[in-house]
């Protein structure tokens, strides 16, 4: 979603390399340029003024230190200013009640993503270890509770759901918080009404649901896909009911997103959660640091390193390790690890976590995507016992192979090649010492 931003503001970053002090014009150059990637991107233009004032007196008339290029403390002077803007280096965590249940109101304009974010939060609550309660006081919408229950059964989540028509939002909202109480769940999602604006009646609403759950969060959600507007309409919510934290829907798609981003400054309010694809566990804490990171082109390790574990099973990687050091890895372990690091994402989202992906920029990732799939297809039309055994493929197994799998009897022999490389290099991984130093010299071979 950042891309075009994160670009431009690693552009700006760069005009600054090959000086050896950091100089007022030098300095304002960059700043214009970052400045218009910032209106671009749709972050307010207050946000904007007070964000650049902040960068220039910082970094205007600062000596590089002898460690760091005029780059790279720019960066990092434009990297603490982002994570302030955000909320902080610190994830925002979820404020919690001190007896159960702890409440959370969700509210934001119809469209924004309330109800998916609302099933989401729960999910993630429930991965966690804790025992949501779901409700929409949503009369205005009339497929809005249907909605929410249809998405908590998705996700194996309690949804307060009376048969009976309920007149009023706080007739539901009363009836959940007994039903929590009763049965014992440590949590209570609260989906409010939305409209297409706001208005007075939506705000009289909101307040008098607040004023009866007394909740220890209320979470604005922002539509990344929408423009200044979500700073005016946080601004209205924040004024009229107080919010205690901000929730991005759609981070996922192709919008600019600075307006979002700038909900979180004007309000005073940390990001805390993201929607990060359509599916229901598709929400992630918001770190700041690590979106920031990306932003500068400066990677995002770490929650690569988190999807790994997520997508890595341990007990299989000590088995695949075992196959390893006794050279018994075969085609069927090779498609595990391709489906494996399928999970992790696309290889575009993987790139872009990577320190100095913006090198990478004219990779054509689609391409090695494409080679994926045709190696996957290619050992899916081969044998069980073909795939054990790879020296059984001859002349003829490999035609039907590739008749098998839609690709050339050449595609088939590539990947029968590096197969065989990479036996070769994981035998010699397992030889010690002097055999990791000769790996080292032949890899260059293999890039």
């Amino acid at each position: 979603m950042f891309e075009v931003l994160s670009e431009k503001l690693q552009a700006a970053l760069r005009s600054l390399r090959g000086h050896g002090t950091l100089q007022p014009a030098q300095v304002d150059a960059a700043l214009r340029q970052i400045r218009l990637a910032l209106l671009e991107a749709d972050v307010h233009f207050k946000v904007v003024k007070d964000f650049l004032d902040r960068v220039r007196d910082s970094a205007s008339g600062q000596e590089v230190l002898k460690s760091l290029s005029p780059d790279q403390a720019v960066l990092r002077i434009v990297r603490d200013e982002l994570l302030s803007v955000l909320g902080g280096a610190e994830p925002a965590r979820l404020a919690s009640a001190p007896r159960p249940p702890s409440i959370v109101l969700m509210a934001g304009l119809q469209g924004s993503g309330k109800t998916t974010s609302t099933a989401k939060l729960g999910a993630f609550l429930a991965r966690g270890g804790h025992h949501p309660l779901l409700v929409s006081t949503d009369t205005q919408r009339p497929a809005a509770r249907e909605q929410l229950r249809r998405l908590g059964q998705q996700a194996g989540l309690a949804v307060h759901h009376p048969e009976a028509a309920v007149p009023r939002p706080a007739d539901l909202l009363r009836s959940a918080l007994a039903e929590a109480r009763a049965v014992g769940h440590d949590y209570v999602l609260v989906d409010t009404a939305g409209r297409l604006h706001v208005d007075a009646e939506l705000m009289a609403e909101l307040a008098e649901l607040k004023a009866l759950a007394a909740p220890n969060e209320v979470l604005y959600v922002a539509d990344a896909m929408t423009g200044q507007d979500a700073v005016r309409s946080a601004e209205a919510f924040h004024r009229a009911i107080g919010l205690t934290g901000i929730v991005l829907s759609k981070l996922d798609g192709d919008a600019r997103g600075g307006a979002a981003l700038s909900a979180a400054a004007v309000t005073g309010c940390a990001v805390k959660f993201a929607g990060v694809g359509e599916k229901v566990e598709d929400l992630e804490p918001f770190d700041a640091a690590r979106m920031v990171s990306r932003l500068l082109g400066m990677g995002d390790v770490l929650t690569l390193i988190e999807r790994a574990e997520q997508a890595f099973d341990r007990e299989a990687a000590e088995q695949l390790a075992r196959k390893l050091r006794r050279s018994e890895f075969t085609f069927d372990d090779f498609r595990e690890q391709m489906r494996q690091v399928s999970k992790l994402g696309s290889l575009e989202q993987v790139l872009s976590m990577l320190p100095g992906a913006g090198a990478l920029k004219n990779v054509d990732v689609a391409a090695g995507e494409r080679e994926m799939r045709r190696s996957g297809a290619i050992i899916d039309s081969m044998t069980p016992r073909e795939r054990a055994e790879p020296a059984l493929i001859n002349g003829s197994r490999r035609k039907r192979i590739a008749r098998g799998s839609g690709t050339s009897v050449a595609d088939v022999n590539r990947l029968l090649r590096q197969f065989a490389q990479a036996r070769k290099l994981m035998k010699t991984m397992g030889g010690g010492g002097k055999a990791m130093r000769r790996l080292a010299a032949q890899l260059p071979q293999f890039r």
